[in-house]
């Protein structure tokens, strides 16, 4: 019986979900006053550091039955700065707090300054209809 290959693996989906995270920091960098399509990409960009962190437990999991618990540990630690930033992008875009909006998505970038994304990508454009997806 040959191995069962799971094409959305945890790190898979943490790589995808980064690198649209930096390609709405640049969009919403482009953005001179705060409007719908703002509003969008701050969501996505919460939306997306949540989801970024929920993977993190599942990817250490299989760490800590091998008892590699330092690993593990050390894995959460680095990337626990995803779930408070995405706490706080929400809690700024639900306040309509853009210069703290602006403030997150520059530590953002500032984490997630190794991913390099081309100008010419395939992402598209994953941030429409982030705001309507926010729970409020």
């Amino acid at each position: 019986m040959s191995r069962v290959i799971n094409p959305n693996a945890p790190g898979k989906e943490r790589t995808r979900l980064t690198k649209a995270i930096v390609i709405a920091i640049r969009e919403l960098a482009k953005q001179t006053e705060p409007g719908p399509e703002s509003r969008d990409l701050a969501a996505f960009i919460a939306l997306a550091l949540e989801a970024v962190a929920a993977t993190i437990d599942v990817s250490v999991t299989a760490w800590e039955k091998r008892n590699y618990w330092v690993k593990a540990d050390k894995f959460r630690m680095e990337w626990r700065w995803a779930g408070q930033l995405g706490e706080q992008m929400r809690a700024a875009l639900l306040a309509d707090d853009w210069g703290r909006v602006a403030q997150i998505a520059a530590q953002v970038a500032g984490k997630l300054s190794k991913i390099k994304v081309s100008e010419k990508h395939r992402m598209g454009r994953p941030w429409v209809g982030a705001w309507d997806k926010l729970p409020k």
